[in-house]
């Protein structure tokens, strides 16, 4: 029977994938209102004025270790909270919330597939296998079941944007293995979000002055902000960690194949959307590709578990 404390590690675990679906579909509901890189700088600015607090003094106390891995930190900081939630909130303009979440749902497939050829880490059969079959999904969802769309190059920019962002997220779980920073979670992450910030403040200024020309504050768009810094952003890295520690990592990374079912409710709820052929089959691919994928490599269970989407 599990202890209270795996109880409450269990509920986190169930509101995790809720959040980052959440992200999904907030970010689709309001990319009209908010120009994806500023959704993606101020949700950080958001998040890094709650944590700073908190995370500061780890700063202050682990700023030797942080000088010393500065190159890393900048690196693994550019391909996360900078690259990958900025493409992914870019990709929200011009795709749904739920083809959002089941390209999302490939990143263990972008992970391992990296490690193999980046780290030379060794694959078996079944995982080959399991990563054909998650990329064939992935192109099912891309061509929306039709072949032609690809073989024309008439995919849609979001879609294939997205994918841009899982190689991010891919290139950045794979980094972090490489060069691995001995900081604990707090300080990391709080490292983390203030370095992604000032890589993306002159992409910001730069989009804010001469393109989008930035957002009206108001309670439209201040709460979806808010909702970005505090639900996927820090509660969902705090339940994913407690998780690790209670329940072990393996049981852990199980629970990330929620998001894309939580995503495509939410969507047909309040965006309207709707599931067509091509969503179950893509899904089911991909669905089966990560089972194949991941079932037979612990280490890489492990690591999966401790890489979670900040």
């Amino acid at each position: 029977m599990p202890t209270s404390g795996q109880s409450l590690a269990y509920i986190g675990l169930v509101l995790t994938p809720l959040f980052w679906a959440g992200n999904a579909v907030v970010a689709r509901g309001t990319v009209g209102d908010i120009p994806p890189l500023s959704m993606s700088f101020w949700r950080w600015v958001l998040a890094l004025a709650i944590l700073l607090p908190f995370g500061l003094p780890g700063i202050l106390r682990h700023r030797r270790v942080i000088r010393a891995h500065l190159g890393s930190i900048v690196a693994l900081a550019t391909f996360s909270v900078a690259a990958f939630n900025s493409l992914l909130y870019a990709a929200a303009m011009t795709t749904t919330a739920t083809n959002i979440a089941l390209i999302n749902a490939t990143i263990p497939i972008f992970v391992a597939l990296l490690a193999w050829i980046l780290l030379g880490d060794r694959t078996r059969p079944t995982q080959v296998a399991g990563i054909g079959m998650a990329i064939v999904g992935i192109l099912c969802v891309i061509a929306r079941g039709d072949l032609s769309v690809l073989t024309g190059l008439q995919a849609q920019s979001g879609d294939l944007i997205m994918v841009g962002a899982v190689f991010c997220w891919g290139l950045f779980s794979v980094l972090l293995r490489r060069q691995a920073v001995p900081l604990p979670a707090l300080t990391f992450l709080t490292i983390q979000i203030l370095v992604g910030a000032l890589v993306l403040l002159p992409v910001y200024l730069t989009d804010l002055l001469f393109f989008s020309g930035g957002f009206e504050v108001s309670q439209t768009t201040l709460l979806p902000l808010l909702f970005f810094a505090i639900f996927p952003g820090i509660l969902a890295y705090a339940f994913w960690n407690h998780g690790v520690h209670s329940i072990g990592p393996s049981r852990t990374a199980i629970f990330m194949y929620l998001t894309p079912v939580y995503a495509s409710v939410l969507a047909i709820i309040f965006l309207g959307e709707s599931l067509s052929l091509f969503h179950l089959v893509g899904g089911s691919l991909i669905l089966g590709g990560l089972i194949l994928a991941t079932q037979s490599k612990r280490p890489f269970q492990r690591q999966l578990a401790r890489t979670q989407q900040p």
